[in-house]
């Protein structure tokens, strides 16, 4: 990698010293017109190009006779597409194989790399935010306006592009990447799919006392008591968003049980100035959201991890006696029968709330305690997996952020 200099980027590979040169986008790019003649019972799958540069999308199959507009053009694979009527919003893409000779219309630039420029490199560096912004803002700062897209204007929009060579070891380095991410982003996938099937069959189905999939050598069918009978129950304290703070005491809001936590809580990213009467974790505490958007959104828990977290407003805390292992009960509350029950009870229309009155009257099913530490120990390595992967994939795309904003000029 080099050291920065002028009309280079920051960070290179080795053996590549010579500057990028400057460049017509009309001298890289050579606009392709395949005009096709339209059969009335020949088939024709038409594309559109979606916006926020997300693509190129299929809008489906059509007989020749019942397209109106009969000036259409073939594309190919690698043709970039330009669409006239929708520039504004990013609405351009890369042909992909699976739409290879599908068929546009003239509200399409088409068009394909010459001798100055790999498909390859050119479907890499479209797809980045600040090509966006060099190629479709006017001189003036504005974007160009729906209906008046200048080709010829557009041809003389200028980049910085390397040698053919330097393209190829470009490209190829952001396909591995991508390969990674995409490798991981897979990986990811399949163990939620891994944990969304077996929180199915790991929880008996409604009005059975035995669950589908178990541990070897449990046999006896799962009891059913009330909650109120197997557990304390209390409410956090009157924290909100307001109180947030950049540090101090770590916090549980209720609103972070939608998006930010798995099953067990043991690290937070929100913090605020301790008051006074607040309450604090002891740990083991499953709590559970006193209002939501809907009633299948209120009904899930998680379970505090550790002492010393304070718990916000609006959620029910549940302790639970020595028959409930806490992560069982979290985990059977989000996903067994009971969620289906806890749905019923959860009251409004706009904000729907679940109080604690309700919980106590929910009919727990539950096994013996060991196959219930059993169940949560599998669920907790699951959702550590899920961590890590998650992780590793942040970090991924973290990097090609970096080295996008760093290895083009």
């Amino acid at each position: 990698m080099s050291e920065y200099k002028e009309n280079v980027p920051k960070i290179r590979f080795s053996g590549f010293t010579d500057a990028w040169e400057q460049r017509r986008l009309g001298d890289v790019l050579t606009e392709k017109r395949r005009p096709i003649k339209m059969e009335d019972d020949e088939e024709y799958q038409l594309v559109t190009v979606k916006r926020r540069n997300e693509g190129i999308v299929s809008r489906g199959y059509f007989k020749g006779k019942d397209i109106l507009v009969k000036n259409y053009f073939e594309i190919r694979t690698g043709d970039y597409l330009i669409s006239k009527r929708q520039v504004i919003h990013g609405a351009n893409g890369i042909v992909p194989k699976s739409l290879d000779k599908s068929i546009v219309s003239n509200e399409y630039l088409v068009s394909i790399g010459n001798k100055n420029i790999t498909t390859e490199y050119w479907t890499l560096i479209s797809k980045q935010p600040n090509m966006y912004r060099q190629f479709f803002l006017s001189s003036y700062g504005v974007d160009i306006e729906k209906l008046v897209f200048d080709v010829e204007d557009w041809k003389k929009r200028t980049i910085m592009i390397p040698s053919l060579p330097e393209q190829e070891k470009i490209t190829l380095f952001f396909q591995r990447l991508d390969n990674l991410i995409t490798l991981h982003q897979r990986k990811l996938n399949n163990v939620k799919k891994l944990k969304a099937g077996l929180l199915q069959k790991i929880f008996p189905k409604d009005g059975e006392d035995f669950p589908e999939v178990r541990f070897p050598g449990f046999t006896d069918a799962w009891e059913q008591r009330r909650l109120g009978e197997l557990a304390e129950f209390s409410k956090g304290s009157g924290y909100t968003k307001n109180d947030l703070t950049e540090g101090g005491s770590p916090i549980v809001l209720y609103g972070r049980l939608y998006t930010k936590y798995e099953t067990v809580i043991n690290d937070v990213d929100t913090f605020v100035e301790m008051k006074e009467n607040s309450v604090v974790s002891e740990g083991n505490e499953v709590v559970v959201p006193a209002s939501g958007e809907t009633a299948e959104d209120i009904s899930r828990a998680s379970v505090i991890g550790k002492s010393g977290l304070i718990l916000g407003g609006d959620l029910n805390i549940i302790k639970s006696n020595q028959e409930i292992e806490p992560i069982f009960l979290a985990l059977t509350i989000s996903n067994g029968t009971q969620q289906k029950e806890m749905s019923k009870c959860a009251q409004g229309k706009s904000v729907v709330h679940l109080h604690n009155s309700d919980l106590k009257q929910v009919n727990l099913l539950y096994p013996k305690l060991e196959e219930q530490q059993r169940i949560g120990k599998l669920f907790v390595e699951i959702d550590h997996l899920i961590t890590i992967h998650q992780r590793k994939l942040k970090h991924l795309q973290e990097q090609k952020k970096a080295l996008l904003q760093q290895m083009f000029v």
